[in-house]
C-alpha cells in the first residue's frame, strides 16, 4: 500500500486541520478562463461580481485534508443558493462543501456562516473594482493593495496567485477564529508576473 499524498489527505477525520485558507477569486478573470464557457450565471453581463468567494479550505502545516467522511447533514439547496450572493453560484456552495466543509468539523450552517464572516473580515480593494478596460499589472500590486486595505494582514500572511497569465486569487490564511496568521510554506507561491492581465467588472 503506497503512503498518502503530502498535499492531498482524502477521507481525513472532520476538525483536524491547523489553518484555514481563504481563496478570493477574481470573477472576471474566471470568467473569461472558464466560466464564460460554462456559461455561468456568474458570468453575465451586469453581473458585478469582484472578488467572490472560492472558498474557505481547512489547511494543514503542509499539506490539506478534503473529501473528510462526516455525519453532518448535506446542505439544503436553499443553503447553498443563499451563497450565491458571495461565491457567485449555488454550485460553488455546493462543490465547496462537499470537498473542503466537510472537513471543518462543523455543520453545512456552521461552515457557511464562518465563510461569511470571514469574507466580511477582509476588505477588498476597492480601487479594483473602478477599472474600465482590461490592464496588465504586476501581481504583487495586487497584494500591495489587499495590505494597505487591512491592517491586520502581514505579507506572508497572503499570496496572490495567477493561471494562464491572468490573476487568479488572493489567498489568505485564518486561525480557526478567523485571524490572519502566517501561510504554511506549500501556500506562500507568489505569482510573480510582472504583466498579468486583470479584467473589469462585468
Amino acid at each position: 500500500m503506497s503512503p498518502p499524498s503530502p498535499g492531498l489527505a482524502d477521507g481525513e477525520r472532520p476538525g483536524e486541520f491547523d489553518y484555514y485558507v481563504m481563496s478570493l477569486s477574481w470573477s472576471p478573470n474566471w470568467c473569461a478562463l472558464e466560466g464564460d464557457a460554462r456559461r455561468s450565471p456568474q458570468c453575465r453581463d451586469d453581473s458585478g461580481h469582484g472578488w467572490v468567494l472560492h472558498g474557505l479550505w481547512p489547511q494543514y502545516h503542509r499539506g490539506w485534508p478534503s473529501y473528510c467522511r462526516t455525519t453532518e447533514p448535506q446542505p439544503s439547496p436553499a443553503m447553498t443558493a443563499a451563497m450565491a450572493d458571495i461565491m457567485g453560484t449555488p454550485g460553488l456552495a455546493w462543490h465547496q462543501w462537499r470537498k473542503h466543509g466537510v472537513c471543518s468539523g462543523l455543520s453545512a450552517t456552521a461552515y457557511f456562516d464562518l465563510s461569511r464572516r470571514a469574507y466580511a473580515s477582509i476588505t477588498r480593494p476597492a480601487v479594483l473594482r473602478k477599472l474600465d478596460k482590461p490592464v496588465r499589472l504586476p501581481a504583487g500590486l495586487i497584494e500591495e493593495a489587499f495590505l494597505k486595505e487591512n491592517d491586520q494582514l502581514e505579507p506572508d500572511m497572503l499570496t496572490v496567485t495567477c493561471r494562464d497569465g491572468r490573476i487568479q486569487e488572493a489567498r489568505i490564511c485564518l486561525s480557526k477564529d478567523l485571524t490572519p496568521v502566517p501561510c504554511g510554506r506549500d501556500v506562500v507561491r507568489d505569482c510573480t508576473l510582472k504583466d498579468a492581465l486583470f479584467d473589469p467588472l462585468r
